[in-house]
């Protein structure tokens, strides 16, 4: 799966999933733009910095942007920079997403917007701002990562699972507008993944969750990753608007 000569922005990119993507498309060759959003304490800051040493470190190129995706002209900016760095955009991995857990009886405007702004608004910021970039090269990969909260829903994550949900949506009906331009668009919705983030659920919590899991386990970072390599590769060139459902067989 040669990337050679590709540029890739990954959003969300200093830690968890988006971490293990962006080194995974360098391993595989890619330019990489690493994507973080800044705060206080820096700490987004220096985990994009170490995912950046750690991908230059190894002879391959990266460069990191600040941008809040929520934010169409803070998103428009960090896309013009990674053009002016590298000369082009060929992929772009919508990783950035947070989550605000609360029942809707509890659940604050502000809980329920800044979900719907940084996970399904941020998707169309980013699809916006590269997606003539893409058209006027005749080639591009889009790749979006959803959830499995999107598909069957959880308790407490109205916001998160409408967001995940749309995503859906939004892949099938991007994917149509450009595919005669040789651009695919799909979406990756995964089931619990061990990152930082899986391990704050509560012990008996997981449990109940590994209980609807065939395989007894959930994922690693790498087993997205690698699934997100295959879909922008030219390996997957006849495959778009889809969702890839990397869940260990968790279905309810």
């Amino acid at each position: 799966m040669e990337l050679n000569g590709k540029c890739a922005l990954v959003t969300g990119s200093s830690r968890g999933i988006g971490k293990t993507i962006a080194l995974t498309l360098a391993g595989y060759g890619a330019d990489t733009a690493v994507n973080y959003v800044d705060d206080e304490e820096k700490i987004n800051f220096n985990d994009a910095l170490k995912v950046t040493g750690e991908i230059t470190s190894h002879g391959d190129k990266a460069v990191m942007y600040e941008s809040d995706v929520s934010d169409f002209e803070s998103v428009q900016r960090m896309v013009e920079a990674v053009r002016h760095d590298f000369g082009r955009i060929d992929i772009l991995i919508n990783n950035a997403a947070i989550l605000r857990d609360r029942t809707l009886k509890k659940m604050s405007l502000d809980e329920w917007r800044s979900v719907i702004d940084i996970n399904l608004t941020g998707v169309f910021n980013c699809c916006r701002a590269v997606i003539e970039y893409m058209i006027d090269n005749a080639w591009g990969r889009i790749v979006t990562i959803s959830s499995i909260s999107g598909q069957t829903g959880f308790f407490g994550q109205t916001n998160y699972a409408a967001s995940k949900a749309g995503i859906m949506g939004f892949t099938k009906s991007l994917a149509r507008e450009v595919a005669s331009k040789n651009i695919t668009v799909n979406a990756i919705a995964p089931g619990i993944v061990e990152t930082e983030m899986a391990k704050q659920i509560p012990e008996n919590v997981r449990q109940e969750f590994l209980k609807q899991i065939p395989m007894g386990r959930f994922a690693q970072p790498e087993e997205i990753a690698e699934v997100v390599a295959f879909l922008v590769s030219d390996r997957a060139a006849y495959i778009t608007g889809q969702t890839i459902h990397v869940n260990g067989g968790w279905y309810m």
